[in-house]
């Protein structure tokens, strides 16, 4: 993977908000839906603020195993299929209401998406850490590269 691939994979992750997620029914079938997400300042983790109410919160209790897919934004023109995209597969952990870390992932979450707020007070709403443990990163046709946690760790810090 070069450099402007690498650039790219970090910018996906850092500047774009919205994600399909994947997540596992009870009856072992995928279900997708699409959230916001924030990097945490490391971009080691993405949170996701999500209702207790949704298919895909109830099942990421069941199973935290899950899938994030982030795309650059499709401009309506030339062929989607070159467009860079990264998978990120991993596990999702709740950070507890009124601990350190929440408040500071609500801050977090809250600089990026401020109209978020009023969710924020609805109890049925829970703020997880996704962790990525390995990742596909697609950057066009013929540019398709396998990252390991660790691979896809030095490059997030090193941005």
């Amino acid at each position: 993977m070069d450099q402007t691939d690498q650039k790219l994979l970090v910018e996906i992750i850092r500047d774009l908000r919205w994600a399909g997620l994947a997540t596992v029914d009870g009856d072992g079938a995928p279900h997708a839906s699409m959230v916001a997400y924030v990097p945490e300042e490391d971009r080691l983790g993405l949170l996701l603020h999500l209702s207790r109410l949704s298919r895909h919160t109830r099942n990421l209790f069941a199973n935290p195993t899950a899938s994030l897919i982030i795309s650059q934004p499709d401009p309506l023109s030339g062929d989607p299929q070159t467009l860079a995209r990264i998978t990120l597969t991993g596990q999702v952990e709740v950070i507890e209401r009124d601990s350190a870390a929440w408040e500071a992932g609500r801050d977090r979450y809250l600089a990026a998406l401020p109209d978020s707020e009023r969710l924020f007070g609805f109890k049925d709403f829970t703020l997880f850490r996704f962790r990525p443990h390995k990742a596909r990163y697609i950057g066009g046709f013929a540019r398709a590269f396998s990252l390991t946690e660790a691979q896809l760790t030095d490059m997030l810090i090193a941005r």
